[in-house]
Formats: structure tokens, C-alpha cells, sequence
């Protein structure tokens, strides 16, 4: 194995800093880079922007080691990993955009020998695309490894799976991979699997696709139990007792940078071609406009009794119970709905402290003032909660909400 002793990790967002942390606490050397100075800062104190169990005890200790630092541009060394966002444009459209240009940015500081690792989620075709952009800019790539190994964890466990999980790696040549192979050996007590550049990057998509067609299924049955009068959460536990059943849980529709984006990549490939993935995201997309209607209705009929407008409470605005993260939130999305209506929204949400397009009121405040209390997130803070009988209660979620009578 070639000697390994400095990373730059480009990109210090949710995989990125839960990587260079990790790696840093291991004894790497570990230069990270982020466009964004605040966030720099921040690291560089030894702190966290985002919500993450353990990331701040991971950050602090691999900061005063003195193996972590943060810049805004990158350094020579070993390994560059990438871990950038993957966005869409125009539509659904994949923008490799951030990756191109964090290839870009590492050209002054690539050398031979040097291992060049894609983590961000991708079109297939993206690290060809990354070794073709470093000749572009005047490098001989031929003596540099380049490599996707696809992130694989579960925000609010990240720092476990990131050592545990099984790795899929796939090198554009087989030198690359043996290489990039020995790295991830080196911190990751899961299988480290070996492939080619293209299938690693098809595998991951691949993964967010099957899940996203299961949740789909799940989605519309929750729609079509509301139109039959059944309850969801009773049939689905029904139904999951057949040994080779097993449904998974509905919410109000799909949210997250992975399951949310991921299948789009496969379905612009196809050109047609993918058509129950298709189908599967326009369920999963549909389900948030269904969820707004409901919540919509519910507060026209509450004006119509009451004769005034009805008080909202959006609990939850995160993609998934327990984190800050907000991209492609359903429930963002939705909040953000209501209020384009004019509902009288009270937007809550645990694990932020503010939001710049709207107040994010305290939960407990938030339930107390509503009129309609809807659950679109599954957060620990409403698990066993208990709510007056006088108040209107939408769940899109699983959750075991008590109606409490009140005194008289």
C-alpha cells in the first residue's frame, strides 16, 4: 500500500466533515475545504454547523490534535476526496456542476501517484468526467488513481455506519481500485467491495431507487386507505405478519438529498426507459401536494365553523425525524405551501434555531396556540405526546398522539 499521510477532503457538509473528522481522528492529516468562510471558522473552533450525534465530540477532538484543518482552498496531498452537493438544474436535470469545479480547484495541487476519490452521489459517468476535467486543465492523468466510493449512511447514525457499513469502490482502472481499496481497509470495519468507476456509481443509485419505489408503494397506500376509510398504520402492521411482507412506513412524501434526487439521475439516463422509478418519484413527489390539500381543507372547514382563520402548527420541518437537515424536505416544502396560501402557519422545528424565510416557533407553544396541529415529521420531542381534545389533529406520520380531555 502506497504511504498515506496527508487528505484533502473538499466539501464540509454532512459527508464531508463526518469524513475528515473520522479520518483525522485515525492519525491522517486531514486539510479540509469549504467555499463557505463561516463554516470554516466554525470548524476551525472546533465547533459543528450542522446536527450530527458525536460529530461535535469527533470535530473537537481531531481539531485540538491538530490533524484537522479548514481552509477555503485546497492543499497538495495523498488522497483528494470529493464531497460536494449534486443538485438539479433546470428541472430534474442532474448539475455536476460543484463537482467539476471542486476538480477543478485541486489541479495545482494533483500529483503522480496521487488518489482522486468521488464520495458525492452521481450520474454514472462522473468520475470519467473528473479525470477527463484534470486534463483539460493541462495534468497528465495518467498516473492518477481515480475512484467512486458512494456514501452510504443514515444521517443521525453517520458516524457509526461511515466505520461500519460495507463500501462499494470502484476504480476507472483496476490499479485505481486495488489502491483505493487499501485506504478504505484502513478505517472501515464493514466489507470493502470491489468494482468498477461506473457500477459503484450505478449501485448507489440504484440503492436510493429500491427505496424509493418501496416508500412510494407505502405513500399510496396511505392515500388510498384515506379514500376507503382505513386506518394505514393498522393495515400495513396487518399485512407486514406475512413472512414475505414488509411494507415500510408512509410520511408526507420523500425528502432528503439522496432518496429525493437519486432516481431522477437514473431517469434522465434512460431517456424513457426507467419507468417505474418514473412513476415512483412522481408518487413520492405527489404525496406532499396530497398532504397540502388535506391540511387546506381541514383549515376551510374550521374557518366555515369558527368564522375565523384557523391556526396551523407544522410540526416538524427536517426530511426525516431527528436531524436539522432540510433538503428536499417534504415538510419544508408543504410549510412553505401553506404559507404562500395565506394559512396561519406556526412552523416548528426542534433541531434549528431559525429560518430565514419564516419564525420557528417552540413546539409546545406552537401546540398550545393551534387550532390544527399537523404532524409531518416524526421527531423525538412529539413521540408520547398528549393534546387538548378541543384541538384538530392531522398525523402524517408515525407517532402515538393522546388526546387529552380537559378540565373543566
Amino acid at each position: 500500500m502506497m504511504k498515506i499521510e496527508k487528505i484533502c477532503v473538499m466539501g464540509l457538509g454532512y459527508i464531508g466533515l463526518p469524513t475528515a473528522s473520522l479520518l483525522a481522528n485515525r492519525g491522517y492529516k486531514v486539510h479540509g475545504v469549504d467555499v463557505v468562510q463561516e463554516t470554516v471558522d466554525i470548524i476551525n473552533q472546533g465547533k459543528i454547523h450542522i446536527v450530527e450525534p458525536d460529530l461535535d465530540t469527533f470535530v473537537q477532538s481531531a481539531v485540538n490534535s491538530g490533524n484537522l484543518v479548514a481552509d477555503t482552498k485546497p492543499v497538495e496531498a495523498d488522497i483528494f476526496i470529493i464531497a460536494v452537493p449534486t443538485p438539479f438544474k433546470d428541472g430534474h436535470v442532474p448539475n455536476v456542476d460543484y463537482i467539476v469545479n471542486a476538480t477543478k480547484s485541486i489541479a495545482p495541487y494533483v500529483k503522480n501517484e496521487n488518489i482522486v476519490i468521488l464520495e458525492s452521489t452521481s450520474p454514472v459517468g462522473t468520475t470519467d468526467l473528473m479525470e477527463e476535467t484534470l486534463r483539460k486543465e493541462g495534468i497528465d492523468t495518467s498516473k492518477i488513481h481515480f475512484a467512486h466510493c458512494p456514501e452510504r449512511v443514515l444521517p443521525g447514525k453517520i458516524m457509526h455506519e461511515l466505520v461500519h457499513n460495507d463500501r462499494i469502490v470502484g476504480g476507472t482502472t483496476k490499479e485505481a481500485t486495488k489502491a483505493t481499496v487499501e485506504f478504505y481497509k484502513s478505517f472501515v470495519k464493514g466489507e470493502v467491495l470491489q468494482t468498477d468507476a461506473r457500477t459503484a456509481e450505478m449501485a448507489k443509485l440504484t440503492e436510493n431507487s429500491f427505496r424509493d419505489v418501496n416508500i412510494a408503494f407505502a405513500n399510496e397506500l396511505s392515500m388510498l386507505s384515506d379514500k376507503f376509510g382505513i386506518n394505514v398504520w393498522e393495515l400495513i402492521d396487518l399485512a407486514n405478519r406475512h413472512p414475505r411482507v414488509n411494507i415500510l412506513q408512509p410520511g408526507c412524501g420523500v425528502g432528503g438529498h439522496c432518496i429525493a434526487v437519486d432516481p431522477w439521475f437514473i431517469v434522465d439516463a434512460a431517456k424513457g426507459d426507467a419507468k417505474i422509478i418514473k412513476s415512483a418519484r412522481e408518487v413520492n413527489d405527489y404525496k406532499s401536494q396530497w398532504v397540502v390539500e388535506k391540511i387546506k381543507n381541514a383549515a376551510l372547514k374550521f374557518e366555515n365553523r369558527e368564522k375565523r382563520k384557523a391556526k396551523v402548527a407544522c410540526m416538524g420541518l427536517a426530511f426525516k425525524p431527528d436531524i436539522d437537515d432540510l433538503r428536499e424536505s417534504p415538510a419544508l416544502y408543504i410549510t412553505k405551501r401553506l404559507i404562500s396560501e395565506s394559512i396561519k402557519v406556526l412552523a416548528v422545528e426542534p433541531n434549528i434555531k431559525s429560518y430565514s424565510e419564516f419564525e420557528i416557533v417552540d413546539y409546545k407553544k406552537a401546540i398550545d396556540e393551534a387550532d390544527i396541529v399537523v404532524f409531518l415529521v416524526g421527531h423525538k420531542e412529539f413521540k408520547e405526546i398528549e393534546i387538548d381534545d378541543t384541538k384538530e389533529v392531522l398525523t402524517f406520520c408515525k407517532l402515538n398522539v393522546r388526546k387529552r380531555i380537559p378540565v373543566l
